[in-house]
C-alpha cells in the first residue's frame, strides 16, 4: 500500500519532489563547497582508519572490511577520491534538484551516506539517508515533476528496456 502511494500517487510526486529538491541542494552545495575550497580527504580518512567505529563492550572494530577498503583502496588513490568525492557529491545533488536520473543519483547518494557513517561521520548522514531511501523506493515517480519525466520515456525508447514484445521474436 505503501508503496503503491510512493510509486504511483500524484500528490506524493508533489512531497517527493519537496524532499528531493531539498536533498539534492545539501548535497550539491556540499559538493560546490568541496570543490570550490579545495579539499583532501587524506587527513579524514587516515583518521578514519586510526579511529574506526568499534564495538563499545570488545573494542573491536565494526565495520573491518571497510577499514580494510580505506587502507588497501581509498588511501593509496587518494588523488581520486579527492576528485571523486566533491564532483559525486555536486552531481547527485544536480541530478536531484533538476529531477534526472533521480534513482540513479539517489542510489549513489545514498552510497556515500553509507561510506561516511562506516567511517563514524553521524552529523546529518541518518537523516539523509532515511530521506534518500524513501525516494529511492518512490522510482521514477520522485522525478515525475522534472526532467525523468521526459528523460526516462526517451531511454525506455532508446535501450528498448521497455515492456514492449518484441513482434519479430514470435514462432507461428
Amino acid at each position: 500500500m505503501i508503496n503503491t502511494f510512493l510509486r504511483e500517487n500524484t500528490w506524493a510526486a508533489g512531497i517527493l519532489t519537496v524532499l528531493r529538491v531539498y536533498l539534492g541542494w545539501s548535497w550539491m552545495t556540499a559538493g560546490w563547497g568541496k570543490i570550490t575550497g579545495g579539499f583532501d580527504a587524506g587527513g579524514y580518512l587516515n583518521n578514519a582508519l586510526a579511529n574506526p567505529v568499534a564495538d563499545k563492550a570488545t573494542g573491536a572494530a565494526v565495520y573491518p572490511t571497510y577499514n580494510a577498503f580505506i587502507e588497501g583502496v581509498a588511501l593509496p588513490n587518494v588523488g581520486m577520491i579527492n576528485f571523486l568525492i566533491p564532483w559525486g557529491e555536486f552531481l547527485v545533488g544536480l541530478g536531484l534538484i533538476v529531477g534526472c536520473l533521480t534513482t540513479a543519483a539517489m542510489f549513489f547518494g545514498l552510497m556515500m551516506n553509507f561510506m561516511f557513517m562506516f567511517a563514524g561521520t553521524v552529523s546529518t548522514n541518518p537523516w539523509m539517508v532515511l530521506i534518500g531511501t524513501i525516494i529511492l523506493a518512490a522510482g521514477a515517480n520522485a522525478g515525475k515533476y522534472g526532467a525523468d519525466y521526459y528523460v526516462l520515456p526517451y531511454l525506455r525508447k532508446v535501450t528498448n528496456f521497455g515492456l514492449k514484445k518484441d513482434v519479430n521474436t514470435d514462432v507461428a
